[in-house]
């Protein structure tokens, strides 16, 4: 009955219900794609360094007064209890020259077998002997290919390979680098140690534990090395983003606040229009309970329906932001994403009861005399 009662006065103001159910819609709409689009960066960041969450980055304590780490120390790191892999770096900065054009660049000394676990080609294949391997952004920067010469402290290293362009990394910064085998560097250089050593672990709840055994190891007597797990920048990117999507929804919660505001105002108008037929109610026995039930009850349906269309309206709004923002769609299907859209209509929900409460309460406080007294 009071379901009947209540659809019976939402359809006698129907233009007004309406445009309470469009104030609900879009607020879910606003906080549900938001929310969608902050999980979805998430997702995409965590996604790129997904590949890299069980390695482990062992520098040279350079507080302590160390700048390099030598064979013996990579030798007491592989042999550590969990070591999967352990890819030793030497890095150096040199001009390089390619016919008339020259510029300063990152050079690093690296096996081809360890490059294979830490980067793809896009082109050719890893060096060898006097062949170099460059990165993506400084091949388009001066149309390298591989088959070209570069010049590089007085030798001469032909191009083997180009890399897959790789983005930001916090072990090696691959894009405007070269790459030359161990033994090319340390003729150029004169120095056979290390700048970083990159270990990787079998898994990345591995991760911790072998950290604490190469620290442990390393730094019995001194402060020899500073021990980085890429796991950590893992947390916080996780972290950071989740604060991100809270911060997105809660922008998006401004038009359910403007909403909830509307059916407030719809909902107290009802009140004062239907003083007289409360009074009515009242006088055939219906109860301030019946009366709050009602009023509520009313406020509840516009909160439902304007949620519920307002989620399936967050799927297209999802798919929006992702595509303008992220340019694909695929983290819109996720879990975690798709939790987004029945929080925003959870909130829409709330936001109809919350806006009925207190005209709720306003009328089933109503005194029968009173109100049948109201013209």
């Amino acid at each position: 009955m009071f379901l009947k009662l209540a659809r019976r006065n939402l359809s006698r103001h129907r233009f007004r219900s309406i445009l309470a159910i469009v104030g609900i819609i879009i607020g879910v709409i606003a906080i549900s794609s938001l929310g969608i689009l902050g999980n979805s960066i998430k997702l995409s960041v965590t996604d790129s360094f997904g590949d890299i969450g069980n390695e482990i980055i062992v520098y040279p304590d350079y507080e302590s007064g160390w700048s390099n780490l030598t064979k013996k120390e990579f030798n007491a790191i592989r042999k550590t209890t969990g070591v999967d892999v352990t890819i030793p770096v030497s890095q150096s900065s040199s001009q390089i020259q390619f016919g008339k054009d020259s510029t300063f660049t990152t050079v690093y000394g690296v096996d081809a077998i360890d490059m294979k676990a830490l980067l793809e080609l896009s082109s050719g294949q890893f060096q060898s002997g006097s062949r170099c391997v460059i990165g993506g952004v400084l091949a388009d920067s001066f149309d390298l290919k591989h088959g070209d010469t570069v010049n590089l402290e007085g030798s001469s290293f032909k191009i083997s390979g180009i890399l897959k362009k790789q983005g930001m990394r916090f072990d090696i910064s691959a894009d405007r680098a070269i790459f030359i085998t161990p033994k090319s560097y340390s003729s150029l250089y004169e120095n056979e140690d290390y700048a970083m050593i990159i270990v990787k672990t079998q898994g990345v709840e591995e991760v911790e534990a072998v950290k604490e055994r190469i620290e442990a190891n390393l730094n019995k007597r001194k402060d020899r090395v500073m021990v980085f797990g890429m796991d950590m920048i893992l947390e916080s990117l996780d972290e950071f983003f989740g604060m991100l999507s809270k911060f997105l929804m809660g922008i998006g919660a401004i038009s359910l606040i403007v909403a909830g505001v509307s059916i407030l105002n719809v909902m107290l108008i009802s009140t004062v229009e239907r003083t007289k037929e409360i009074g009515v109610m009242r006088a055939i026995g219906s109860s301030r309970r019946d009366i709050l039930i009602l009023f509520i009850l009313e406020a509840t349906i516009l909160g439902v329906i304007g949620g519920l269309i307002g989620g399936v309206l967050s799927f297209g709004g999802g798919y929006l932001v992702n595509i303008i923002i992220l340019k694909k769609a695929s983290y819109l299907f996720a879990p975690s994403s798709i939790v987004y859209i029945f929080i925003g209509v959870l909130f829409g929900v709330v936001t109809g009861v919350l806006g009925g409460l207190y005209p709720a309460w306003k009328a089933s406080r109503m005194l029968p005399l009173t109100a049948l007294k109201t013209e």
